[in-house]
């Protein structure tokens, strides 16, 4: 497969080679190459089959002290890529160069590939469950098989490179009923085969949720946040946990080093080798490392790139990813896992006397304050341990910290939401606001 051949190139030596002649004291050059092959649902038909290819290559050298960046998509003229990041390194001042040296591993390929007709056949059997049940459903989605090749090569002997393959759905079911409109979206990324019977199921059991309507709680009530919609929780806590937020005092955690930050139920970390975000090495050629952020509630690591460590006089925990190829390594994060609990998704529900359910949600966290205020796109109002009906018109406030303090629950169903692996979780201290005056209609 073409992705594959990324690193019999030569033009990355090239690029290289052309930097040091050009008077740069180092150099190093990232190449990314990928092959996908979607395959798209709609109105419950195969509407379309694809093949999309991608390559693009980053050079970024220092001379004078000084760095600059170039980037080409698709086929590459060397000598003015190499021009290009010389001219924009007259505009910048002298940095200390941050480039990884001897370490020249070759990493097994990471998943394996599926033909098309597997991932139509993937599309067809998940759509074939949900209309057996709710044959007026609506379903429109997509699978795909991705392949992306990652190199990274420079002047101090650094060379490393490996090709991750991975298989990924996304379907929703829109159901209409004389006014009503309702849309459940699911979807999974794993590596060598995906579970259609698995998001099929949870797509019924949400519109088996939904068959009633019911008026929503108002005021304090416990909120059960779905293994779905839990991610938006912890897009703050990784905010937080950020090295550059910490190097610029932006985080509240800044001192809390060694201190109790979340509920001591709770243990956030790293993995490099779980899950379909797994990653050998950084945008800087560090290996990444198994990291735990927070244990039992203590903060125990935050995450930095190379630059972020060296400010704060730490070592680089092999954090340092690029936003795009155009952009200088930052601190990130390649997945961030939420250590499971002992209760099974309907446990939670059980658990709760008068609460709410959040599956999907309009808007996002609030940033790093973890201030935040959303509208409840698909939630469940819960009475005496029994979901009773989908709520409409609802809004949830309150700070994530605060609530993560409060957990009251959590889940043993944790699964992945974008590199997110999360369970699903009963919080206290936040504030739901319903149409008081709500008709079931």
């Amino acid at each position: 497969m073409a992705s594959k051949q990324l690193p019999q190139d030569t033009l990355a030596e090239q690029l290289l080679e052309l930097a040091i002649k050009f008077g740069a004291e180092a150099a190093e050059v990232y190449q990314s190459r990928s092959l996908s092959r979607p395959v798209f649902f709609e109105g419950n038909r195969l509407k379309q089959i694809e093949t999309n290819q991608a390559e693009g290559t980053a050079l970024r050298l220092w001379r004078n002290g000084c760095p600059g960046i170039a980037v080409a998509y698709g086929l590459v003229q060397p000598e003015l890529m190499v021009e290009r990041a010389l001219a924009l390194s007259q505009l910048n001042s002298p940095e200390l160069m941050e480039v990884g040296s001897n370490f020249q591993p070759h990493y097994p390929d990471l998943g394996k590939d599926v033909p098309i007709e597997k991932l139509v056949e993937w599309g067809k059997h998940t759509i074939d469950l949900i209309r057996n049940v709710y044959p007026d459903a609506i379903c429109n989605g997509d699978w795909e098989c991705d392949v992306e090749t990652t190199r990274l090569v420079n002047t101090k002997g650094l060379d490393c490179y490996y090709t991750d393959t991975t298989l990924s759905s996304y379907i929703s079911a829109e159901w209409v009923r004389g006014d009503d409109f309702l849309s459940v979206s699911d979807g999974e990324t794993k590596r060598g085969a995906l579970q259609p019977e698995k998001v099929a199921a949870q797509i019924l059991q949400r519109l088996a949720w939904a068959e009633n309507k019911t008026a929503p709680p108002n005021g304090r009530v416990p909120i059960l946040f779905t293994s779905k919609a839990s991610d938006m929780l912890w897009e703050t806590v990784q905010g937080a946990l950020n090295g550059k937020r910490i190097l610029e005092k932006a985080s509240p955690w800044v001192e809390r080093m060694g201190k109790q930050v979340i509920s001591t139920a709770l243990t956030l970390y790293q993995n490099p080798l779980a899950g379909p975000y797994s990653c050998p090495f950084d945008d800087e050629g560090t290996p990444t490392k198994p990291l735990i952020f927070v244990e039992n509630g203590i903060l125990q690591h935050f995450y930095c790139d190379r630059i972020t460590s060296r400010k704060l006089g730490t070592s680089s925990t092999g954090n340092g990813f690029r936003p795009d190829l155009g952009s200088y390594p930052t601190s990130g994060l390649f997945n961030f896992l939420v250590q499971p609990g002992l209760a099974t998704l309907p446990e939670l529900i059980t658990y709760m006397d008068n609460g709410l359910i959040v599956d999907q949600m309009l808007g996002g966290s609030g940033g790093i304050s973890g201030d935040f205020s959303i509208n409840v796109d698909l939630g469940y109002r819960v009475q005496n341990g029994q979901v009773i009906g989908r709520v409409k018109d609802t809004m949830v406030t309150g700070n994530i910290y605060s609530a993560l303090k409060q957990l009251v629950k959590l889940g043993s169903d944790a699964d992945w939401n974008g590199s997110c692996y999360t369970p699903s979780l009963i919080v206290e201290g936040l504030s739901v606001i319903g149409k008081i005056d709500y008709s079931p209609g």
